[in-house]
Parts: C-alpha cells; structure tokens; sequence
C-alpha cells in the first residue's frame, strides 16, 4: 500500500485488478470516453481488462508508467485510477491522469489521494515536478489542481484530441516539489 485515508487506500496495479478495473470502465463508459479513451476501450471485457493490467504492471516495474488503484478498504471496492505519466527522468517530471467512479465523485477523494501520490512521486520515485493538464470546462479537474496547489501555468494549444472532436485547448497546472523551491532560491 502506498498511502490511506478515511476508509480508502492507494495501491500500484498489480494482477488481481482486472476484474474490478472492467467493472468501474464499463458503468462509467460514458466519463471516461471523452478522457480516457483508451483506457477505456483496452477494458471493455475482462479479457481486455487482463491484457491491460499485465502490460500496466510491466511498465510499472519498468518505471514506465505508475498506474495507482484507489479502493475502499473494506469492500475493496475500485472508486478510481491514476496514473502518474509521460515520464521525463532526466528532468524528474511526471503527468497525473485520475478518474473517479459515479457512486465516489464530489466526496474529495481524487484530490486526497493525489495529495498522497504527489508526496510518494517527490519522496520515493524521486520526482520534481508533477503536472496536470485539464480543460478548463473539466471544473473537477481543475479543482483537484488547485485543492492540492498546483499552479496554473499555460494553456496547451491544441493539446487533447477527443474522439470525433476538433483539438481542445488545455490548461498545464504544475506543481514542483518543496525541495527544489527550496534549492532554486
């Protein structure tokens, strides 16, 4: 376990959760399909589901890509994923990409559990910088950046293609690790 709060934990992926990733991709079809596409289409069926937590366990050792489950500790019920993405070590700076489940959203667990996760990227994956990049009209999204002080830095031009869509602006939010402010005054 990586971190816990209130009655909820924070775990990397690991083979077991394929049935429950299905099972939050599949009610929640319709959230995702504008965000996460193709998280969304490689969990459609258990099948592809197992497929997609073999290859996401792979490039978490690989320190690829972390992908994070966020359960309830007594039902072990899956409320959400994040991701900490498009990684650049060589200027230790990740992305994070989160989505919540319909019975769990407006209860403030996405922005709790990102404050967990950005204090494991700094403290043990030796980030410096971690990013969030969302549409303005994404008021979640954006409130998750700013709950956890994330700054505001661009917009993205044509950052974030959606399925039969045109390109959409999108807002860079950063937020860099107190020991580096520390470092740079």
């Amino acid at each position: 376990m990586v971190a816990k709060f209130d009655t909820f934990e924070i775990n990397p992926i690991h083979e077991g959760d394929a049935w429950k990733i299905c099972d939050l991709c599949v009610p929640n079809e319709d959230r995702l399909k504008r965000y996460f596409p193709k998280t969304l289409e490689q969990n459609l069926n258990p099948t592809l589901s197992q497929l997609f937590v073999e290859k996401m366990v792979k490039q978490f050792e690989e320190k690829e890509t972390f992908l994070f489950t966020l359960k309830h500790s007594e039902t072990r019920e899956l409320a959400g994923l994040i991701y900490i993405k498009e990684l650049d070590w060589t200027i230790k700076q990740g992305e994070f990409a989160y989505c919540i489940g319909y019975p769990f959203e407006g209860q403030g667990l996405t922005s709790k559990a990102i404050d967990k996760l950005s204090q494991h990227a700094f403290s043990h994956l030796g980030l410096e910088t971690l990013q969030i990049i969302a549409h303005k009209d994404n008021l979640p999204s954006v409130k998750v950046a700013l709950n956890n002080d994330f700054k505001w830095v661009k917009t993205l031009a044509n950052e974030f293609t959606p399925i039969g869509e045109a390109p959409l602006d999108m807002e860079l939010y950063e937020l860099v690790s107190d020991s580096c402010k520390v470092s740079k005054t």
